[in-house]
C-alpha cells in the first residue's frame, strides 16, 4: 500500500533544528489520518504521499510551515496571586488570549520572581526552522470511526 488520501500512515521519525541538533526522535512509530485532517503538517503530508512501507523522506520547514513565527504578544506578565500555590517554571496552564477571537492558548511559565509570572503561549518551537525526517512503517486503509 501507498501513502494516499484517508490511509492511516505510521511513521518514524526525528525532529532536529537547523544546526541539525536533535529536538526529538521516536520510540514508537506515530500515527496520523493522511490527506489534510490536521494529524500532519501539509508540506510532510505532500513529501509522503505515494510512499511505501520502508521509504523515507527529508522535509525541511520554515516556521510558517510548522508552529509558526514566535508571537511576542502571546508573552504575558501576570501577577502571582491568579496562579495555583503549586508553581513551577514549565507548567501548562489554558487561557484567552487578547485578539484570539475567544481562542484559548496553552501558556507554560517561564519565569516566577517579585509577586509576578511570566507566561508564554507560544509553542517551544515557534520561530524555528525545522528538519524533518520520516520513515514510513506501516500503512493501510482508515476505519470509519477514523
Amino acid at each position: 500500500m501507498q501513502v494516499a488520501q484517508d490511509m492511516v500512515v505510521k511513521l518514524q521519525y526525528e525532529l532536529r533544528n537547523s544546526e541539525g541538533e536533535l529536538l526529538e526522535k521516536t520510540d514508537e512509530a506515530m500515527e496520523y489520518l493522511h490527506g489534510g485532517h490536521q494529524g500532519m503538517f501539509p508540506r510532510i503530508e505532500e513529501a509522503l504521499e505515494g510512499k511505501k512501507v520502508g521509504e523515507s523522506c527529508d522535509v525541511y520547514l520554515q516556521p510558517a510551515d510548522a508552529f509558526g513565527d514566535y508571537d511576542e504578544t502571546l508573552v504575558q506578565i501576570e501577577p502571582r496571586d491568579k496562579f495555583p500555590e503549586e508553581l513551577e517554571v514549565g507548567m501548562r496552564f489554558e487561557g484567552s488570549a487578547d485578539g484570539r477571537d475567544g481562542e484559548n492558548v496553552i501558556y507554560t511559565v517561564t519565569d516566577i520572581a517579585d509577586g509576578k509570572v511570566v507566561v508564554d503561549g507560544n509553542h517551544p518551537l515557534a520561530g524555528m526552522a525545522l528538519r524533518f525526517h520520516c520513515t514510513v512503517a506501516e500503512v493501510r486503509a482508515a476505519t470509519a470511526e477514523e
